[in-house]
């Protein structure tokens, strides 16, 4: 069983020592938490941290009972985060610690999921030694990278 939004927002609270205070909170201040927890997974996700969060389609669907399926190494990492980012609408000073943590949680992640994009050889490197095409007349370099994303006359995707 995975975290909900609601509970992100709550720990991220609680890491601003406003745990006594969730409750006394407006639905007002939960939605915009929720906003700004859905903005800030959206911009790991176009970061290359794809973590299985669930995107609402418009900012006023997210639902703060939603469960989020995230991995659990990822939990200090949102939680701290979050933090940071809610700190100073509250008023809140951050703690040294819980921006150690926040980075060190996020950098953690990053190294655990993002995955580099895959990338062709240039057309100027040379195909090697063992590679005799050279004495048949042909180009002696690797050949240029196709397009990996082609549509046919039936408008169908076809991935090479």
């Amino acid at each position: 069983m995975s975290y909900k939004k609601r509970d992100y927002i709550q720990l991220a609270l609680e890491e601003l020592r406003l745990a006594d205070y969730v409750f006394d909170l407006e639905p007002q201040a939960l939605e915009s938490a929720l906003r700004r927890l859905d903005a800030m997974m959206a911009e790991w996700d176009a970061n290359g941290l794809h973590l299985s969060y669930p995107f609402p389609s418009s900012p006023g669907d997210s639902d703060l009972d939603q469960e989020t399926n995230v991995p659990d190494i990822a939990n200090e990492a949102i939680i701290t985060n979050l933090a940071l980012r809610l700190a100073p609408s509250y008023g809140k000073q951050i703690t040294p610690e819980t921006r150690r943590f926040a980075s060190s949680a996020y950098n953690t992640l990053s190294r655990v999921y993002s995955a580099p994009g895959e990338m062709s050889f240039p057309s100027t490197l040379p195909k090697g030694a063992g590679n005799k095409t050279w004495r048949e007349g042909q180009n002696p370099f690797v050949d240029p990278p196709g397009d990996r994303l082609t549509t046919g006359n039936n408008s169908y995707l076809t991935f090479n």
